[in-house]
């Protein structure tokens, strides 16, 4: 979602940096890599070329990455995943597929792989590994962070502690650069009559709603005015074009936490025990996301990212464009962010983040709900890249 005003798909390059930006570790987000922009046709990734002399035959330098033709055996783990499941967030970027792809995008429409052997056999058969590496030295080890989909609790109409509204963009926003501030929305009456008639829903907690804008997007379980229930998604629909600032760093500014603890769960805890300064926080960050609201035909499917394709959960992640152009199948070696055990699996690179930038960097995304913002807010691991292109 570029997790940016990302899609998905959103909002580090480190914990701190996260919890200080986004499209990324769910601590804290330094910019808008969670907060997904207005769907447009990604751009064409620069054509790459062969690598400099005295590099394997093969090797790919692109804009921000070289590519090194690797065998498969040197992929770790490769016989182990559940590589079938992957099968179908392969399929969704076949939707769009990248420079080079159309040719086994229009058979794997027609193949049904029949298992986790198949879908690898699949793969090898006519695909080539690749290493992915930093163009100014050797280093294959980067940063993985983690981004999720919020899950939050809402009302069609205010009621009782469901006061925080969620709002369409206004109709002038297009006319007024910049926007109000996030300050002048809470407390001005030429904003907030701009905004009337523009609630899309309510929630109870100003920090639901600013983990909403971060991610870019979320599902709400809405309470409807007679009582019934029903999950919709709200997407980015723009932004007050006033600058971001992150909430996590003015924690740290104000010496309330330190670069270590600052995580949302840690924010969160703060302002529980700060409930009068909750507002002095929010409004340290003056830039407001807007919102459509969409149907959500398929609760599997994430968010659409920066591809143009829905995002699948622990199947999908955000990648730096210049290093892997989008829909590219990537092989992860990282480990899991609260257990450390090893995390090796296919994925596809179907999104991006201002945050997310270098050759070996990914954002993971981690699906809807609580597990996935635990999972996300906690992630921040060493990784290693393949990419696997057409033979």
């Amino acid at each position: 979602m570029q997790r940016a005003y990302r899609t998905l798909r959103a909002a580090l390059a480190t914990c701190a940096a996260a919890v200080l930006a986004a499209c990324s570790t769910t601590p804290l987000p330094d910019d808008e890599a969670a907060a997904p922009p207005p769907l447009t046709p990604p751009a064409a990734t620069a054509p790459s070329v062969p690598g400099p002399p005295g590099l394997p035959p093969g090797t790919i330098d692109r804009a921000a990455s070289r590519w090194i033709p690797v065998t498969w055996a040197e992929l770790p783990g490769w016989d182990a995943d559940r590589a079938a499941e992957a099968w179908s967030a392969f399929l969704r970027g076949c939707e769009r597929p990248a420079p080079g792809w159309s040719r086994l995008c229009a058979e794997a429409v027609f193949s049904t792989p029949a298992d986790d052997h198949g879908t690898r056999q699949w793969f090898m058969q006519r695909l080539q590994p690749y290493r992915i590496e930093a163009l100014d030295r050797p280093d294959p080890e980067g940063l993985i962070t983690g981004y999720f989909e919020p899950l939050v609790e809402a009302s069609r109409l205010p009621r009782g502690a469901f006061k925080v509204p969620l709002h369409r963009a206004p109709a002038d926003l297009q006319q007024r650069k910049p926007w109000f501030t996030r300050q002048q929305i809470d407390t001005l009456p030429a904003a907030q009559a701009a905004l009337k008639g523009r609630e899309i829903a309510y929630v109870a907690d100003p920090l639901d709603a600013l983990v909403l804008q971060i991610q870019g997007s979320g599902r709400l379980r809405i309470t409807e005015p007679d009582g019934r229930l029903q999950t919709v998604r709200v997407a980015f629909a723009g932004h007050n074009d006033q600058p971001y600032k992150s909430v996590g760093r003015w924690l740290i500014e104000q010496r309330e936490l330190t670069a270590d603890t600052a995580s949302w769960p840690a924010i969160r805890d703060w302002a529980r025990r700060n409930p009068r300064r909750v507002n002095e926080m929010l409004w340290s960050n003056p830039r407001t996301v807007f919102f459509r609201e969409e149907p959500l035909p398929d609760p599997t499917a994430g968010p659409r990212g920066a591809q143009g394709v829905p995002l699948t959960p622990e199947r999908s992640i955000a990648v730096d464009p210049r290093s892997v152009p989008y829909g590219t199948p990537v092989w992860l070696d990282t480990t899991e962010p609260l257990s450390n055990t090893p995390l090796r699996r296919l994925v596809l690179a179907q999104d991006t983040g201002t945050a997310i930038v270098g050759a070996v960097r990914a954002d993971y995304f981690w699906g809807p709900g609580e597990i996935a913002e635990q999972q996300a807010g906690r992630m921040k691991q060493r990784l290693r890249m393949w990419a696997l292109a057409p033979k």
